[in-house]
């Protein structure tokens, strides 16, 4: 073998191996230890193992909060709504503070998003800050209602969706909540999850059968939420419908379903907040649980974030069959800049952004989100900045589409999701 080929090969193991780390790498919020139900810690553990790999946050450890927009360090008093009125209340220096339910891991950005549960405000700790003091920041983001004495209102379901928005519930499910995860984050109360007409008498917002638990995504852009009670209701993001598809079999009877994540096989794993019993492995078609032999049971967990998707490798199956050409791809550009713009696109029209590219002819395709492609067209760049305006008139139905563009050799150089609506 010769060198070359020995580097080539060394770097696809490389590659390989790395990319598998990502997909083990999972995030719990937990209590300090045995028989602890302070849920202020993040801890950093292998899904495939079910094992600590190390501390990322702990409660009592010094941290920086700043406030997301003017940077300065964030005021300890929060304006807290009570009944028809409002009272300050204190929470300290601790960014988790007032417990954690709902936390969700953006990949791209290496950020993890949470929000404390009597706090209302999106938190996120900047996984990729350099330094011994962990950075997190925050915006005021959440109304929904009294948070001091009304669990209704607590935000315990938060995922990243396959659309690159954050999504949030709280507990009654009157508030989906949708949040960019860029430069700047913007938040969105896109109202109450509607209940399927199957549902009956299982409703996503009945409080006996439905409420806590937590939110995972899959590649086609659906929301599954996983109730504490161990139902599991699938969400459609643009009609905000919840579908009941079942209860999970195969726990203990008083293990609730408080965190859930995806393996890099496809499997989602839960685990719970009142127990030390470990996690528990499912698959979507059967809901049968069994418990991951080996797994830590130190910590109990309310909640798990990490980058996988759900029915992720039925998406790259459905897309290699129909277009392998298009295949899906992480951005080159590494700015979190969108490059396609209005999005959501609400007339006959898009635009592309050519921004730092080589004057050139680039293709801009659509596809659908399985990889089949819909329609192209060739463009020269010749100018910085230049953005090109794409026609779609009747060719694209209500829906989530990707816009990938390639260079002329048929490189890639981004790509995003649009929503047509």
């Amino acid at each position: 073998m010769n060198l070359k080929s020995l580097l080539s090969t060394s770097f696809i193991v490389a590659s390989l191996a790395a990319s598998a780390q990502d997909a083990n790498r999972t995030f719990a919020i937990t209590g300090d230890g045995h028989g602890d139900f302070m849920w202020m810690n993040i801890r950093q553990f292998d899904i495939s193992t079910g094992k600590f790999v190390q501390d990322v946050y702990t409660r009592n450890q010094t941290a920086t909060l700043l406030d997301a927009d003017t940077k300065r360090p964030a005021d300890n008093m929060v304006m807290v709504p009570v009944g028809n009125g409002a009272s300050n209340v204190s929470f300290g220096n601790t960014p988790t503070a007032s417990m954690v339910a709902a936390a969700a891991y953006d990949k791209n950005h290496d950020k993890l998003f949470f929000t404390p549960m009597r706090i209302g405000e999106l938190r996120w700790l900047d996984l990729s800050a350099r330094g011994d003091v962990p950075k997190f920041y925050c915006v005021k983001a959440f109304n929904t209602g009294d948070l001091m004495t009304d669990e209704s209102n607590h935000i315990t379901r938060m995922v990243i969706n396959a659309d690159g928005y954050g999504y949030a519930i709280t507990n009654d499910a009157n508030h989906m909540i949708r949040f960019t995860t860029g430069k700047k984050v913007n938040v969105t109360d896109l109202g109450a999850l509607i209940d399927a007409e199957s549902n009956k008498g299982i409703s996503i917002h009945n409080k006996c059968t439905s409420w806590g638990g937590d939110m995972i995504a899959d590649a086609y852009n659906k929301l599954y939420v996983i109730t504490g009670n161990h139902n599991v209701f699938v969400v459609d993001v643009e009609t905000r419908v919840a579908t009941h598809l079942g209860a999970i079999t195969g726990l203990p009877p008083a293990y609730s379903t408080n965190g859930a994540a995806v393996d890099k096989d496809g499997s989602i794993i839960v685990s719970s907040a009142n127990m030390f019993d470990g996690l528990y492995k499912l698959n979507l078609k059967e809901l049968a649980a069994t418990r991951v032999e080996g797994s830590d049971k130190t910590y109990n967990a309310s909640d798990l974030a990490n980058g996988n998707l759900l029915l992720q490798k039925e998406a790259d199956a459905a897309q290699k069959f129909g277009a392998a050409e298009f295949k899906e791809i992480t951005p080159t550009l590494g700015s979190s800049d969108a490059h396609v713009f209005p999005n959501p696109v609400t007339t006959n029209e898009f635009r592309v952004l050519f921004d730092n590219q080589k004057a050139g002819q680039y293709n801009i395709a659509v596809t659908d989100l399985s990889g089949k492609y819909i329609m192209a067209k060739t463009v020269n760049v010749s100018l910085k900045g230049q953005t090109e305006t794409v026609k779609i008139g009747g060719m694209l139905g209500k829906g989530m589409y990707m816009v990938k563009v390639t260079d002329a050799s048929g490189q890639f150089i981004f790509t995003e999701r649009i929503v047509v609506q």
